[in-house]
């Protein structure tokens, strides 16, 4: 194998892929990246088992043909040449050994057959669709915060992406029991019969990660057990979470008659404010909420208190309820309107939350004691 390639376009390509490469890998050939040249480009792929990710780019090819190469220290070494160098990969007859030369630099890296490099077989992948690049960043924007880390729930440990029939909808949902996420779409053309799905966490940061800055249609197609999204010269392929999503609809309450409105920026701002007295462990803060205005408190034996008061509308009976701040936070970040809505019941229900210029997403936030 030989070929020439543009540094910056190699770099982007290697970038891309090597992130899915652990640091630490009981299998050697884990740790590698499958370079495999022909027909003007070359093919990097890189995979931990899990999730696969390929990206082709443009070389001049003067001899096809792959080999494996330590994913991190090829990055490494790309990223450390200057702008503009013209690299030149050969491995010659010692099929253990590739060469990599740059300008004046020259380096020869340990090389495993192609032929081990594990293939994550997709199989057949029989519902496709394609929606808009944005329209999945923010399914994805919207929902991923509440991805729960406990390993224990590993049901939970994703996003649940999944069609509504009666409604004509693709939703986006996840939660750790303590908060909930929801955000929605048209349905795209192609999804109807789709079974609902449970994308992994690692899967989502990558894919966010990888379409920062995309603006095109990005190609989608699943199983019951893999999902493949498609664009430009990427492909990422996963595994699914084989488990059952919970009846999350359930924990949607219907009947929260109280309203607090409340401008988004000064009420993170606050919340943000009395938090660093917070204890590490609770992070709760109060809401003392009555006619016209919001007092946030926080009372830790530890460190001291603080308090801060907030113009609100609200016009039904004085509330006292506790949240966790950091989850606050968090759902604060995702409202893009001036004003933030909450529509709450008493002291021990969960709370919705909404952004009133976004009726398609939706969030649930379970209370504290305070």
């Amino acid at each position: 194998m030989r070929v020439t390639i543009e540094r910056s376009a190699f770099l982007k390509a290697l970038t891309h892929v090597q992130s899915v490469v652990e640091r630490r890998n009981t299998i050697p050939i884990l740790s590698n990246v499958l370079v495999q040249a022909g027909e003007g480009e070359v093919r990097l792929t890189a995979t931990d088992l899990d999730i696969e990710i390929i990206e082709s780019t443009p070389a001049d090819i003067a001899k096809a043909g792959a080999t494996t190469v330590p994913a991190h220290m090829l990055h490494d070494i790309v990223r450390k040449l200057p702008d503009g160098a013209q690299l030149e990969i050969e491995q010659g007859p010692d099929s253990g050994r590739v060469s990599v030369f740059a300008g004046r630099s020259r380096f020869a890296l340990q090389a495993l057959p192609p032929d081990d490099f594990p293939d994550l077989n997709a199989g057949e992948l029989p519902h496709r669709f394609s929606l808009a690049a944005n329209d999945l960043k923010g399914l994805i924007d919207k929902t991923r915060f509440a991805i729960s880390t406990e390993e224990t729930r590993y049901y939970l440990n994703g996003i649940y992406l999944h069609e509504v029939p009666a409604q004509k909808l693709l939703r986006a949902v996840a939660t750790d029991g303590h908060r909930l996420a929801q955000a929605q779409i048209a349905r795209p053309k192609g999804c109807e019969g789709m079974p609902g799905v449970i994308v992994p966490r690692k899967t989502v940061l990558e894919l966010v990660r990888l379409i920062e800055g995309e603006d095109g249609e990005i190609e989608v197609a699943l199983s019951s057990s893999k999902i493949r999204f498609s664009w430009g010269a990427l492909v990422l392929t996963s595994k699914l979470i084989d488990g059952t999503f919970p009846d999350y609809d359930r924990v949607i309450p219907r009947h929260n008659d109280k309203v607090l409105e409340v401008d988004t920026a000064v009420f993170a701002s606050a919340v943000d404010r009395v938090s660093t007295i917070s204890s590490e462990k609770g992070r709760a803060v109060k809401l003392n909420i009555s006619s016209g205005k919001l007092v946030l408190s926080v009372n830790n034996p530890d460190s001291g208190s603080a308090e801060e008061e907030v113009a609100a509308t609200y016009d039904s009976e004085p509330l006292d309820i506790g949240f966790n701040s950091k989850y606050l936070l968090d759902i604060a970040s995702q409202i893009k309107s001036d004003q933030t809505t909450f529509q709450l019941a008493d002291a021990g229900s969960p709370t919705i939350i909404r952004d009133p210029g976004d009726e398609q997403a939706l969030y649930v936030l379970m209370p504290m004691r305070v």
